[in-house]
C-alpha cells in the first residue's frame, strides 16, 4: 500500500500535529484574547510574573491596564493578565 502512497504518512504525521498542537494552541490564544477584551475596572487579576492587584483603569489605544497593588499602581500590557480572581474569590469554596 505505501508503494502506492509515498506520501501518506508524512500527510498523517501533519494531521496528528495539527490536532494534537497547532489547533489547541489556536483555541487558547482565542480565549486569551476574549479574556482580555473582558477585562473590567475593579476586576482582581493576578499577572503571568505573579503580581496580584485590582485594574485601576483601561486603555484601549495601546491596549494596556493599570494594576493597583500594595505597593502602588503599575502599567501593564493586558496580555500580561494571567488569571481574573474577582469571580473565584466571591464564589464559596467546594467540598
Amino acid at each position: 500500500m505505501l508503494e502506492q502512497y509515498p506520501y501518506l504518512p508524512l500527510i498523517l504525521m501533519f494531521v496528528v500535529v495539527y490536532f494534537f498542537m497547532i489547533a489547541p494552541q489556536r483555541k487558547r490564544q482565542k480565549q486569551e484574547k476574549k479574556f482580555a477584551e473582558e477585562l473590567k475596572r475593579g476586576d482582581k487579576v493576578v499577572t503571568k510574573s505573579g503580581m496580584h492587584g485590582k485594574i485601576a483603569d483601561l486603555n484601549d489605544k495601546d491596549f494596556s491596564c493599570v494594576i493597583e497593588t500594595m505597593a502602588g499602581k503599575i502599567k501593564f500590557d493586558r496580555s500580561a493578565i494571567s488569571m481574573e480572581m474577582s469571580k473565584k474569590l466571591s464564589e464559596p469554596e467546594k467540598k
